[in-house]
């Protein structure tokens, strides 16, 4: 069962950063190695949130290694490493923690102040920012 999620999870992955690659104009020939490091990025945040590591930890780390292999990828054929690494981590930041945050936010405004609704929007905005954060660390 955890291959089955694992192949549909790098699939379903490696969607999004060839659309990614697109939209920033990435070449023709770089856009497999861009399906190929979002489908590695990941089943490798999957696979370490399998294990039991925090989303956070294991959005960096999955980002780690598409930065180093696109790194290696920009070396072996001449061109910048944002060509194939942005593209691929792009997908990786989940946007469910910014959803709870706005959520949270909206339900403020129409219900009052409450610590509970406070809490969630602080936590799911630090949460999404961490990820976030992380996610570009290997970008810059």
């Amino acid at each position: 069962m955890l291959l089955l999620n694992l192949l549909d999870d790098m699939f379903f992955a490696a969607i999004p950063a060839v659309g990614f690659a697109l939209v920033f104009n990435v070449p023709p020939k770089a856009l497999m190695y861009c399906a190929i490091l979002g489908a590695l990025g990941h089943i490798t945040r999957t696979l370490l949130l399998y294990f039991g590591l925090p989303i956070v930890f294991s959005t960096f780390f999955a980002t780690c290694v598409i930065g180093f292999i696109g790194v290696h990828l920009s070396h072996r054929y001449l061109a910048h490493p944002k060509v194939f690494t942005v593209a691929a981590i792009i997908p990786m930041i989940p946007g469910v923690q910014a959803y709870k945050a706005m959520i949270a936010i909206v339900q403020i405004h129409h219900y009052g102040f409450s610590d509970k609704l406070f809490e969630q929007m602080i936590s799911s905005f630090y949460q999404y920012q961490f990820l976030f954060l992380g996610a570009l660390v290997f970008l810059v």
